[in-house]
């Protein structure tokens, strides 16, 4: 192995943090150390501690600058600075989770149900004033399934308050036995407030003497013979089981503790945490990311990442299969004392294989979805006759907002994987009126000459469209002088098929080509049809979420209309269709709508009109 280009000759024997740099100059790798020149000089020894990654790592840098800091608490904050400001590609830097999702009961009200909420704080997740929070769960799909089976036992109801105090019958649930219709008075406010304790009783656990009453229930209807009644129990049984085992394994103490284990395979890591509070599983969650760092200090980034700045909730315990690095650095993230523990048996021991478990689940399948994409790709490869090694593909959507305010996305995938850093939003400006065709021009024009400037141009560009499109977008590319940029369009053809004598609607990919006399039909099943799906399915998804966000602009031609408030806003755009429709309507189309009048139908007309 080679010797480090850099010197250890001015390095300081203080605190502080060090930054790898290549001859570029650019940022590989920033640390911190409690003796920079002794931290530092392992980088030199590859033999004194067993860390060759590390080592190669210290040999590939150029230069190694030092930043002295006061003490290793100073050094901790400043590394974090800088890895965010430089996101170098040797440190991990993990995504904050989503919010979790939890339940929240707030008993203030007359009939309290049950609400989805997102915690973003640990003091909400204890509650405020008379609110309680049961979770959080991993997933939505936990806490519905969990939800429907809580009213199954527990019939309270569901509905918004307009709705509970504007009903004069009560809903289907009612007859289902999913609610109890406190909204017409089927059930007064102290049985109620009964139904609310027992559903504060299971989602804290105490299910006991429930359990066993269903069960005899279950048993004596059985005896009777009234086996509709006897499945009814069953069932109600079945779903409060679910409902306690949906919150997580329950472990013997309640002290909060998480369970970090670990699997690596060829550069790539995956983390995986189990988080109890309370005694319940309340968060399951793995986190891929590559790294050449050793277990050690692998973990001593990943506990900095997880719980840095406050991140989330720091618990009493951490549970791990190797202690990390320089753990007694760590007391300055937690902010409180955390025991880490390092166990060798015992269920602390079988709990944390189970996270290790998880996390070489959570590698394998990343690894499988990397195969089927990286095969996809050199399907797609193969079929166009693109150069080895393209891997990247732009593809581009345009769609018009209520009939005009034309928009545009761009999506990227990189080695067939959606690159959200090169998602793109265009505002149509230079086309009049509603020309798909010019629209897609200018989208795909001012996209090739941006990639131009910073030499980031695609392998590949995917329009969705017909051969009209495909013509624009040619014609953009050659206004460019982007030659090397393949260029595609995809559209569905419709027909009809008999399928066992019965007429069905079909559609296949047709995939347009420059200079082909017919498009290609792609077949189903392939990898390359797969991947440009794909592809075209999430330009189209993105350009929808620009929709809704320009939506909230466009309705500003509504809302300034005096005497139109959000109700009627919303009443006019669902008559009509959109702006444009509401443009088009008259006085007397306008009048006859509950809660408009003839004068303010006028005032509208006269508003949109530019009269107003």
């Amino acid at each position: 192995m080679s010797s480090p280009r850099w010197s250890l000759r001015d390095v300081p024997t203080r605190p502080g943090v060090y930054l790898f740099r290549d001859a570029s100059g650019q940022v590989l790798y920033v640390g911190k150390a409690r003796d920079l020149r002794a931290r530092l000089g392992t980088y030199q020894r590859p033999g004194a501690d067993g860390r060759p990654n590390i080592a190669s790592l210290g040999v590939d840098a150029a230069e190694v600058e030092t930043i002295v800091t006061r003490t290793e608490g100073e050094a901790l904050l400043l590394e974090d600075t800088l890895i965010k400001q430089h996101q170098p590609a040797h440190n991990l830097r993990l995504k904050d989770d989503k919010s979790f999702l939890m339940l929240r009961l707030d008993l203030a009200e007359r009939f309290p149900r049950l609400k989805f909420v997102r915690a973003h704080k640990p003091d909400e997740q204890k509650g405020t004033g008379r609110s309680r929070f049961f979770g959080p769960f991993a997933s939505s799909r936990a806490v519905r399934r969990t939800l429907a089976d809580l009213h199954r036992l527990v019939p309270l109801r569901d509905c918004p308050d307009h709705e509970l105090n504007g009903r004069s019958r009560p809903c289907i649930k009612y007859q289902l036995e999913l609610c109890s219709a406190p909204c017409v008075d089927k059930i007064d406010e102290q049985d109620y407030g009964e139904l609310v304790n027992k559903a504060l009783g299971i989602l804290s656990g105490d299910t006991g003497e429930l359990e066993q009453d269903l069960e005899q229930r279950m048993q004596r209807a059985s005896k009777e013979r009234e086996y509709e009644r006897a499945a009814r129990w069953r069932d109600r049984l079945a779903a409060l089981r679910r409902t306690i085992e949906g919150q997580g394994v329950r472990p013997r103490d309640r002290v909060s503790r998480d369970f970090i284990g670990f699997a690596r395979s060829a550069g790539q890591t995956a983390v995986h945490r189990l988080s109890f509070r309370e005694g319940r599983l309340a968060e399951s969650r793995s986190h891929l990311f590559r790294s050449v760092l050793p277990d050690a200090e692998m973990l001593h980034q990943v506990l900095t990442a997880l719980y840095g700045n406050k991140r989330r909730q720091v618990p009493k315990e951490i549970v791990l299969a190797v202690k990390p690095e320089e753990a007694d650095l760590l007391s300055g993230i937690f902010g409180s004392p955390v025991r880490l523990l390092v166990p060798r048996a015992g269920d602390k021991r079988r709990t944390l294989d189970m996270a290790g478990e998880n996390a070489r689940s959570s590698l394998e399948r990343h690894d499988a979805t990397a195969r089927r994409e990286q095969e996809a790709l050199d399907d797609l490869v193969r079929l166009l006759d693109l150069e080895q090694g393209a891997e990247v593909i732009d593809c581009f959507d345009v769609s018009n907002l209520q009939g005009s305010h034309v928009v545009a996305s761009r999506v990227r995938f990189r080695r067939a994987h959606p690159d959200r850093a090169g998602y793109r939003r265009f505002k149509i400006r230079g086309v009049e009126g509603q020309d798909d065709f010019a629209s897609m021009r200018e989208a795909v024009l001012r996209s090739l000459k941006r990639g131009m400037q910073a030499g980031d141009l695609p392998d590949l560009i995917v329009i969705d469209g017909g051969p009209g499109q495909l013509e624009k977008a040619l014609e953009a590319r050659a206004e460019i002088g982007a030659f090397d940029v393949g260029v595609i369009s995809l559209a569905k053809a419709r027909g009809e098929r008999r399928v066992k004598g019965r007429t069905r609607e079909s559609s296949e990919e047709r995939l347009f080509l420059p200079g082909a006399n017919a498009p290609l039909e792609l077949a189903k099943g392939s990898p390359a049809r797969h991947l440009l799906e794909r592809v075209r399915d999430e330009a189209h998804r993105f350009a929808i979420t620009y929709h809704r966000k320009e939506r909230g602009r466009i309705k500003s031609g509504l809302d300034s209309i005096p005497g139109v408030g959000e109700a009627r806003r919303k009443l006019l755009l669902r008559t009509f269709g959109s702006l444009q429709g509401v443009r088009g309507a008259s006085v007397e189309q306008l009048a006859a709508l509950d809660g408009i009048s003839a004068r303010l139908a006028r005032g509208i007309v006269d508003h949109l009109a530019g009269r107003g």
